[in-house]
């Protein structure tokens, strides 16, 4: 009768402790999965941040390209013979 609770207590046991070791194993591999995850959206934040520099440097070099066009404008001179390219003449 001794033998046969022993035996029952350690089945017991032995249920417990593959249930233990399979939880374990599932909450590693969950944590696997989520690491991957975390690093490729990672890998594409940094490549969507790379190509967003990219652009924005580019739009910074058409700003400063564009400046000097403007100070030309505003002087007057280049608006003056860009008339007198259309045709327009001085009075």
């Amino acid at each position: 009768m001794e033998e046969e609770v022993r035996e029952e207590k350690q089945a017991k046991n032995r249920r417990i402790a593959v249930g233990a070791t399979v939880a374990g194993v599932l909450v590693l591999v969950f944590l696997l999965v989520v690491l991957i995850i975390q690093f490729a959206q990672m890998g594409v934040l940094g490549a969507e941040r790379r190509e967003l520099d990219r652009t924005i440097e580019e739009y910074n070099q058409k700003i400063e390209n564009q400046e000097g066009i403007l100070d030309e404008y505003l002087t007057g001179d280049a608006l003056y013979w860009r008339a007198v390219m259309q045709g327009w003449k001085k009075k």
